[in-house]
């Protein structure tokens, strides 16, 4: 029976270790390269990974783990020298170029596989590498290869572009990956200067290269203007959330924040096995409801080396965080480099400046290590809760550990409210508990419980 399914495009993984990456930190951030290459939709055939003082200049790695990866795509493993040329079927042979830096010979090298000819039908058509490189250097790999190269930075983008589905998070998606192609833009074969000018054309001596940046400028300033008329309605509804309690979920990309989400709010937020599943903030009240209400936000997760371009982007959606009362910093317990995880959300945090908020950290998935492991993290991470959002009872734990939280700072106080002013009565309802309520000649008697500034500015409105 045929297969009615697309074969999937294939992929080979570029890795180089420098000095100051531990082997352990080396395979982690490779295998997390190729979780990112699953949720692309691309099939891992084989790795090439090499120890240097430095990424090569011309091509990232050395001659011989160039030819290496050419293996896999069925390149030639030499950089032509000269401009690039169009595709041909019959190619004059290319002249080897060397390393400019000589390390390329110096170096313990490694390869995780060593193939011979692969067959044409199994060939990788995508190089994804461990690192950003430069124009040049991408231009360098592709003409060896043969293949498509894509940087950390490229696979990252093209998974937040597939996974945006609101308008905000496709408008911040377009403006990073826009950035990032600004200087990446080649000139076309027929890209010669216009001698004439005219009313929105290129001027005289204007390339077209020119005219694409041009073009590509002014699509980013409008997408940031349409962006900015978004950002202003988010603003105003987190403006109107200052007076509730709030607490955003935060961690590393598939921590499991969407899930504690559903499980903490009844809410139908998409929960799948991949990276950069929830792109949107969600906003929703934790259930069973308090007086007052918790309002928990789901934010986008954080990854090691996340391009700039897309936290000045994604900036208004972590505002979320940066607003929010408390902070449940979730990691994901069964991945040995959870601790790298941990630092790199930290290092997101400061960033955007929301730094100040306090953290509940959990230590999700718990139910996928083994008992020793678990005493092991009990012990190193004493003040973190170690749950799984798979067992009610871990469920029901870390929501009474929130409203302990929220309750912590809570005074009782008696409000007296003149029947001219009934209004705050329903104000105290939805944001205060109130223990006793009665009614004589002066008004409706309240009995209530909140924090301190929510009574003050009941108060305030007597």
């Amino acid at each position: 029976m045929i297969d009615p399914r697309p074969e999937r495009p294939r992929a080979v993984l570029l890795g180089v270790q420098l000095p100051n990456v531990s082997d352990e930190e080396f395979a982690s951030s490779l295998a997390e390269l190729g979780r990112l290459a699953k949720t692309l939709g691309l099939d891992v055939v084989g790795r090439v990974t090499q120890r240097r003082g430095r990424l090569a200049t011309a091509a990232v790695v050395g001659e011989g783990k160039l030819k290496d990866l050419a293996k896999f795509s069925g390149g030639t493993g030499v950089v032509p020298t000269g401009p690039p040329q169009p595709r041909r079927k019959e190619r004059e042979a290319p002249v080897e170029s060397r390393d400019d830096d000589g390390e390329g010979k110096s170096e313990v090298d490694e390869v995780a596989a060593s193939p011979d000819a692969v067959p044409p039908a199994e060939r990788a058509s995508v190089v994804l590498i461990d690192h950003d490189v430069t124009p040049s250097q991408a231009r360098n790999l592709e003409r060896a290869t043969g293949a498509e190269v894509l940087d950390r930075t490229a696979v990252i983008l093209s998974i937040f572009q597939r996974h945006a589905r609101s308008r905000e998070a496709r408008l911040q998606v377009e403006i990073a990956r826009l950035n990032y192609m600004a200087p990446r833009l080649r000139e076309s074969g027929g890209g010669k200067d216009r001698q004439g000018g005219g009313i929105g054309g290129r001027g005289a001596g204007e390339s077209s290269i020119e005219l694409d940046r041009r073009k590509l400028r002014d699509r980013v300033a409008e997408l940031r203007a349409e962006l900015q008329s978004i950002e202003r309605d988010s603003s105003t509804r987190r403006k109107r959330r200052e007076q509730q309690n709030t607490l955003a979920l935060v961690g590393y990309t598939n921590a499991g924040k969407s899930s504690w989400m559903r499980a903490l709010t009844g809410s139908g937020v998409l929960v799948q096995d991949k990276l950069f599943a929830t792109l949107d903030t969600t906003v929703r009240a934790l259930q069973p409801e308090t007086v007052p209400r918790i309002l928990i936000s789901d934010t986008v997760g954080f990854i090691k080396k996340l391009p700039h371009d897309l936290v000045a982007s994604f900036r208004s959606t972590l505002d979320e965080a940066r607003d929010a009362d408390l902070l449940v910093h979730l990691v994901d317990a069964s991945d040995a480099a959870f601790p790298a995880q941990l630092e790199v959300t930290r290092e997101v945090l400061r960033e955007i400046e929301a730094t100040d908020a306090p953290r509940l950290l959990v230590l999700n998935k718990i139910d996928k290590v083994d008992a020793e492991t678990r005493a092991r993290l009990v012990a190193e991470w004493p003040d973190a809760v170690p749950i799984s959002v798979k067992d009610p009872a871990d469920v029901a734990l870390l929501r009474e550990r929130i409203v302990a939280f929220f309750e912590r700072d809570m005074v009782e106080a008696d409000l007296v409210v003149p029947y001219a002013k009934q209004r705050l009565v329903g104000e105290a309802h939805s944001a205060c508990r109130v223990v006793a309520e009665s009614h004589d000649e002066h008004g409706t008697r309240l009995r209530v419980r909140a924090r301190p500034e929510v009574i003050a500015r009941l108060r305030a409105g007597l």
